[in-house]
């Protein structure tokens, strides 16, 4: 268990404090826990992939994720991964953290619902990516341990009907600006609570331009 403990240890620094207490403050509880497992489960990839990785930075990373589903930190117009990382960034920066260091940050919370690429990239945007994959799809569950996992959810609690929460979670953050779901996965979480939701279409976009042929 000790080994798990460290592997999984969240920072212990002013920033990562300073994290924490934003977070806590800003987001729901479900968020809170949910962007915590998020830290633990990507760290552990972290370890499992034999990375070397910044753990303030992805712990940045993983506790701002989802800030941009919370009303405080919503916009009209943009993605809210986007918001999310405008957030983050402003926050490092207030923090006297690297321009390069918060960007990287922000790509990693902009490129979280992104599947296929952030695994090919920074270490950072890598392994943001692969907690949120394990903690809300479970996509990589088996290549963790039950110790890991169960230590993670001790820490962290699941609610116990989290899938749905976190789907409900998803669609109260993004209803009012449904446009921004194109090309998204989220737009599969519109459309699950809207039935009647018509998503964007890319092969429409093209065809209805401007341009002839």
């Amino acid at each position: 268990m000790p080994l798990i403990a460290k592997d999984a240890a969240i920072p212990d620094s002013k920033l990562a404090r300073a994290i924490t207490q934003y977070i806590r403050d800003t987001e729901t509880e479900l968020l809170f826990n949910h962007s915590s497992r998020v830290y633990q489960f990507g760290a552990l990839a972290g370890v499992h992939r034999g990375l070397t990785f910044d753990r303030e930075l992805l712990y940045a990373g993983a506790m701002f994720h989802d800030i941009g589903l919370m009303p405080s930190h919503s916009s009209q117009n943009e993605r809210f991964e986007v918001d999310g990382a405008h957030a983050a960034r402003d926050f490092l920066r207030s923090h006297g953290i690297s321009e390069a260091d918060a960007y990287t940050v922000w790509t990693a919370i902009a490129l979280h619902t992104t599947p296929g690429v952030p695994e090919h990239m920074h270490p950072v945007v890598a392994l943001v990516t692969a907690g949120v994959e394990m903690d809300v799809l479970g996509l990589t569950y088996n290549q963790y341990s039950d110790a890991e996992r169960e230590a993670v959810v001790g820490a962290f609690p699941r609610t116990p009907k989290f899938k749905e929460d976190i789907i409900q979670a998803f669609y109260d953050g993004i209803k009012h600006k449904p446009d921004t779901t194109f090309g998204n996965v989220k737009a599969d979480v519109i459309a699950d609570k809207e039935p009647h939701f018509h998503r964007g279409n890319f092969c429409n976009v093209i065809r209805c331009s401007h341009w002839h042929g």
